[in-house]
């Protein structure tokens, strides 16, 4: 097993209001067995160093990544040498990124000013975003047209993208869900690169023509919308919603340990300051009582995609427990044909399994409230990529880390297609 372990500390804000994280490092550690596993609990474990886990341990081999205050490199690299578990400095200084990422955004948005293009290749404010909505359903008014689903805590619209050619009928559906945890950049950008696609290639790829012949297409790509501003204007590792919770400082719920799907479970936390509070109570989180209030009231969603990264896996349900859906058999074959297309366009590889057994367990998801809800093709894709820049995927990749999962989305939709139920 491989961990990862992020080195940070929040120094203050930057001249444009953000959080600094000087002298960070990434480590990956590797683990094992199960007494290491239980050595670096300890050590993630514990209030002294002010870890904060990017990805949880599991009891399987993956990585885990967890940002650390630089005040703690030493006793961290202590303890890790007492306990005899090797590591390897894979970013040695992440606030470098931040920076790079921080000024790339600033050009990007000085040309689009001047050439009024939206630029795929390059990670885009929540306005900037709203704003491509508009133009792709002014420009196809009879295929896609943008819809408000509800708002969040701070009462930021939300939006999703409808794609359909038959307007007034609630025919099947497929949902295409993005950005719930704020930090995943990609996943936003991912999203909205889709949206263009499929106005483009309908009409020309006999695919998502006769996808959309036979079914309707929603894609929300910010589920997070304060989480989202609020990586760009003051923590850029921000994972959760911005709520206020009642008798506690700390802000926020994990938005996919928030659906009523065995709620509370394994893998979440009751404590308001972790990175995976469950919030309340099942749909505290408006902006997902949002979207199960839509779901629901549509009535005929055949299929749910959420996009998060990073990892590079593709998975299904169950999160919250080790048994296996009574669909996993299809489900899986489902998901290991879209890995293959994926990988056919330039060999990345996702692994594929269910969610509890591929990374740990996860209970109240999106994914598994939906197939607990009568949706059958309920996935989660981890896009890129596996731990060299975790969150800080740069912007070069977006159009590439796009082109290779719409191959993987449009295979899991056509299979939708061809078995609707």
């Amino acid at each position: 097993m491989k961990w990862i372990l992020f080195f940070g500390a929040l120094i203050g804000p930057s001249i444009c209001g953000r959080e600094k994280f000087f002298g960070d490092q990434v480590f990956r550690i590797n683990v094992r067995g199960g007494d290491e596993i239980s050595k670096l609990s300890q050590l993630l474990n514990s209030d002294n160093f002010k870890l904060d886990v990017w990805k949880s341990p599991s009891a399987f081999s993956h990585p885990v990544d967890v940002l650390v205050p630089s005040v703690s490199l030493q006793p961290v690299k202590s303890f890790l040498k007492s306990q005899a578990l090797q590591y390897s400095v894979t970013i040695a200084d992440l606030q470098a990124l931040l920076d790079k990422e921080d000024e790339e955004m600033q050009h990007n948005e000085g040309q689009e000013r001047s050439n009024n293009n939206f630029n795929y290749g390059a990670y885009h404010s929540l306005e900037a975003i709203y704003h491509e909505m508009d133009n792709i359903a002014g420009e196809f008014p009879d295929l896609a047209h943008r819809l408000k689903i509800g708002h969040s805590f701070e009462n930021r619209s939300m939006y999703v993208l409808k794609f359909g050619t038959a307007e007034g009928r609630r025919r099947p559906a497929v949902w295409l869900n993005a950005g719930i945890h704020s930090r995943e950049w990609i996943s936003q950008a991912t999203a909205i690169w889709t949206a263009r696609k499929i106005v483009s290639d309908y009409g020309k790829d006999p695919a998502i023509t006769s996808i959309l012949e036979k079914m309707d297409i929603f894609l929300l790509p910010v589920a997070n919308p304060d989480g989202y501003v609020y990586t760009q204007t003051k923590n850029r590792l921000w994972r959760k919603t911005r709520s206020l919770n009642s008798r506690s400082p700390c802000i926020g719920a994990d938005p996919n340990r928030n659906w009523n799907s065995s709620f509370a479970g394994a893998g979440t936390s009751n404590n308001p300051c972790s990175e995976v509070y469950h919030g309340p109570h099942a749909n505290s989180e408006v902006e997902v009582k949002s979207v199960v209030d839509f779901i629901q009231q549509h009535g005929n969603f055949k299929c749910f995609i959420d996009l998060h990264s990073y990892s590079q896996l593709l998975m299904y349900p169950y999160g919250y427990t080790v048994n296996k859906a009574p669909d996993a058999e299809e489900l899986d074959e489902v998901a290991r044909c879209a890995a293959k297309a994926l990988a056919s366009l330039s060999g990345t590889k996702y692994q594929v399994g269910p969610i509890c057994t591929t990374v740990y367990p996860a209970s109240g998801s999106s994914t598994d409230w939906a197939y607990d809800n009568g949706i059958k093709y309920a996935f989660t894709f981890e896009l890129r990529d596996t731990g060299h820049y975790g969150f800080l995927l740069p912007a070069n990749q977006i159009i590439p880390t796009a082109e290779e999962t719409w191959l993987g989305l449009k295979t899991i939709m056509e299979h939708v297609r061809d078995h609707l139920y």
